[in-house]
């Protein structure tokens, strides 16, 4: 199917108007199909011109326009030709359309908990034209009317306030003109409550089988979600513009969320069952906020193409992480962006792949995703850290103020943006932009002990940054120096205290560079890092070990060592989670030679035990080490105590989450046959329960296990989104490098053929998850270079292959330094 090229959007933003939309939904007609009506209102400036229409149905009944009809087979790759337009125009299509299990279009998913189905709306980026009949570009925008018929027992949740007649139609009220990748429809049997704030009805939504949750986690929700208006009212001094607010939460889902205009959909794995950690609701509360964020940078003020993607995310991030630390509880939010966000942004600047912020070409939309990761997210967002540091945070609040009013309702673009800025800070932003959102790269900074901080950029993306940070000095935890600098050229001179212990460059995190720590600093790491009371600081200093690993600067073992004497000592459970996750999931199972994994995750599980010794049983420590232990430990004895309800850790019993990590560990360890894993599907009969038993399958190490588990995976039509990451994570979480090595080969075969019946978003993270990380050989790397060469690749799975061989390609080159 052939991409929208911007041109071609250009040429019809030109052509037409879009004045209003209405869209008929038939949901109910079965599990497959549903009916779909589109009448279009539009003028042309060109009377007698042609352009075409967006379209993807089953089939089509009728098509007329202006009245005079249109023989459906025209249709040709998703676009119906329309000629000889008059200056006012009226479109009528009535077709069947396809529910999607990839997540993507009109998604509909099967409960096995209640034995219903649910069904929601997903888009972005060009999946409109399977849902109804449109233009289907983001400069396009329209109010939407839209009517929805659904079985007796269902509920509808849309962009506008749902009412429901006798007949079981509901209507939606009419929208504010939106981009056709923001219209959504939920419907099912979902449970609902509801609350309001400042005049605003809040709606959250969530499937029958988790009504326990949405009860449980409603609260603290609805809570975060009065803050933030409260917080983004303030700041934008333009108000919330689409009526009611609901928030849905959705099974299969993608991404973690999406900014539909009064409707956001959310994964709904956050609602968590069991136990959560404070990090996890702050993920949460973070993601609320950041979708929020969103209702005016992207839905009131949407970009004009794809290539100013970044600014919608890079924005919400942003004001979402600025709103949680402000306005919530969290007010230590940028320790999780520092460990977790910027260390996704990080290695996305370290792959091929990597991009500007800004300005990346994106010559059909397609391209877009190629460049949507975590440069435009948790990059982006530091960069506008740095603006506000650059031009102050009253000029940045009054030019965010003055673009979002001037472009209501409409679409604006970086440059538009930038003007914004330069009138209300009344500074020129070119050398600016050029420099950190033009150009590609992270620098390196690094402090010596003579008070020299360097600044190392990129060889090949060659920019002068500015950078706005401080320098501090700690020992025996307490700060003996904290220095504020403006890095303007390569290197300064930082007034320090030599004798500190432990020397941080950006100690509070405020700049987007990597750091390499001086040597007297590393021999004290291990020993300094839990007594420092200021968690950004010790987020760097954990981030600088990880991201060396990764650069080829730090010695995996060196890594190990530190994280087995003072992981344990780490108070923060977001830095106490995210490094655990790092060394379990890639530094100890690719950086490290296979021989010597076994003892590392030894220690791993030894330092877990240890803090659950040590910490407040039942806290949020606690729970981090008690997952990191079933992750990583090899006593039978322990798991199977666990299994069967033993010895659990205090706040963990009856939580089936939990119990599921424990099969999980068993399996990898070969010690979970067909009954066990069968009679935990039994006690948990849900969605999540079946995609345990999938992972847990596919994690068992032996040679006709992974036989089962990649035939299913690359085979099976039947397969949802969720079930093929299931399958995918599973597989490279055991076995042999021997028993693994044949299935590298047959990742560059098979996962390509996929696109044959797989979405491309959810096929991208297929593509990563089933990357073939475990076998650390040249090998390995010959192979993927040559699929990606290959023209069946798909853009999407050619940047997931990429990027996972990127991450090969630094732990082959530091076992090659440091073995």
């Amino acid at each position: 199917m052939p991409s929208l090229t911007r041109d071609e959007a250009r040429q019809r933003a030109q052509l037409i108007t879009v004045d209003r939309m209405e869209v008929d939904l038939d949901l109910d007609r079965g599990a497959e199909h549903f009916g779909s009506t589109t009448r279009i209102t539009f003028s042309c400036n060109e009377p007698g011109a042609a352009t075409f229409l967006d379209l993807r149905p089953v089939s089509c009944e009728r098509i007329e326009l202006n009245g005079t009809p249109i023989d459906p087979a025209t249709i040709t790759d998703g676009r119906l030709p329309l000629a000889d337009l008059r200056a006012e125009n009226t479109v009528e299509v009535v077709a069947t359309m396809a529910y999607s299990h990839d997540g993507q279009g009109l998604h509909r998913s099967h409960d096995p908990a209640d034995g219903e189905d649910y069904v929601y709306g997903h888009l972005f980026l060009d999946a409109a034209p399977t849902v109804f009949a449109c233009f289907d570009q983001p400069d396009l925008k329209a109010p939407y009317s839209v009517t929805v018929r659904a079985p007796e027992t269902w509920v509808v949740v849309g962009n506008g306030r749902a009412t429901r007649a006798d007949d079981n139609l509901w209507r939606l009220s009419e929208t504010l003109p939106l981009a056709t990748y923001f219209v959504t429809v939920c419907a099912g049997p979902y449970v609902s409550l509801h609350d309001s704030h400042d005049g605003i009805e809040l709606g959250i939504h969530a499937r029958r089988s988790l009504q326990g949750e949405l009860e449980r986690h409603a609260p603290q929700m609805f809570e975060v979600t009065k803050q933030s208006f409260d917080h983004f009212h303030s700041t934008f001094d333009v108000r919330y513009p689409f009526g009611d607010y609901d928030q849905v939460f959705v099974p299969e889902f993608n991404a973690g969320a999406m900014e539909n205009p009064g409707c956001v959909t959310f994964r709904d794995q956050m609602l968590f069952r069991g136990a959560a950690t404070r990090e996890q609701v702050l993920q949460r509360s973070n993601t609320i906020s950041h979708e929020m964020a969103h209702m005016w940078f992207g839905d009131l003020v949407t970009m004009r193409w794809w290539d100013d993607l970044w600014l919608n995310e890079s924005f919400a991030e942003f004001m979402a992480y600025t709103a949680t630390s402000t306005a919530t509880e969290f007010t230590d939010s940028w320790v999780e962006f520092g460990i977790a966000r910027k260390q996704w942004g990080y290695a996305a600047e370290r792959a091929p792949s990597t991009h500007p912020v800004a300005g990346s070409p994106a010559p059909d939309a397609h391209s877009a995703l190629e460049n949507f990761d975590g440069i435009s997210y948790a990059k982006g967002a530091s960069v506008l850290r740095q603006l506000v540091a650059h031009v102050g945070k009253d000029a940045f609040d009054a030019g965010v103020t003055a673009y979002l009013r001037s472009h209501a309702h409409g679409n604006g673009e970086l440059a538009e943006f930038l003007a914004a800025m330069e009138q209300a800070s009344g500074r020129d932003l070119g050398d600016w932009s050029r420099a950190w959102l033009e150009t590609a790269g992270v620098d390196v900074l690094a402090v010596d002990r003579d008070g020299t901080l360097t600044r190392t950029t990129p060889s090949q993306y060659p920019a002068d940054r500015v950078h706005t940070l401080d320098v501090a000095g700690f020992t025996d935890g307490a700060q003996v120096f904290r220095t504020d600098v403006v890095l303007e050229g390569p290197s300064a001179q930082v007034g320090l205290d030599a004798a500190a212990a432990v020397v941080v460059p950006n100690a509070g995190d405020l700049t987007w560079a990597q750091v390499d720590l001086d040597e007297t600093t590393r021999g004290n790491l291990a020993r300094e890092l839990p007594m420092i009371e200021d968690p950004v600081a010790r987020g760097v200093l954990w981030g600088a070990v990880l991201t060396g690993t990764y650069r080829g600067t730090v010695d995996p073992r060196f890594a190990l060592d530190v994280a087995a004497e003072a992981w344990a000592g780490e108070s923060d459970d977001a830095l106490l989670s995210r490094v655990a996750l790092a060394l379990t999931d890639r530094i100890v199972p690719t950086f490290l030679a296979e021989g010597e994994v076994t003892p590392a995750r030894a220690r791993l599980a030894e330092a877990a035990a240890g803090v659950l010794d040590r910490v407040e049983p039942g806290s949020a420590r606690a729970l981090v080490a008690a997952r990191v232990l079933a992750a990583t430990t090899t006593d039978e004895t322990v798991l199977r105590g666990w299994l069967d309800g033993r010895d659990l850790p205090v706040g963990l019993d009856g939580d089936t989450d939990f119990r599921w990590l424990v099969v999980h560990a068993l399996a990898r360890l070969g010690l979970a046959d067909d009954a066990l894993i069968e009679a935990a599907e039994a006690s948990d009969r849900t969605l999540t329960g079946r995609l345990g038993g999938l992972t847990a399958r596919a994690a068992r190490p032996g040679t006709p296990d992974k036989e089962w588990a990649w035939r299913e995976l690359t085979t099976n039509r039947d397969r949802s989104n969720y079930e093929l990451n299931a399958l995918a994570t599973g597989f490279w979480s055991s076995g042999s490098v021997e028993t693994l090595r044949p299935y590298a080969a047959r990742y560059v075969d098979d996962i390509p053929h996929l696109a044959q019946w797989v979405g491309a978003d959810a096929l991208d993270r297929v593509a990563a998850l089933a990357f073939p990380s475990r076998v650390v050989e040249p090998e390995t790397v010959e192979l993927v270079r040559a699929a990606m060469a290959r023209p069946d690749v798909t853009a999407g799975v050619r940047r997931s292959m990429g990027d996972e061989l990127s991450k090969l390609e630094e732990a082959l080159a530091s076992r090659a330094r440091w073995a």
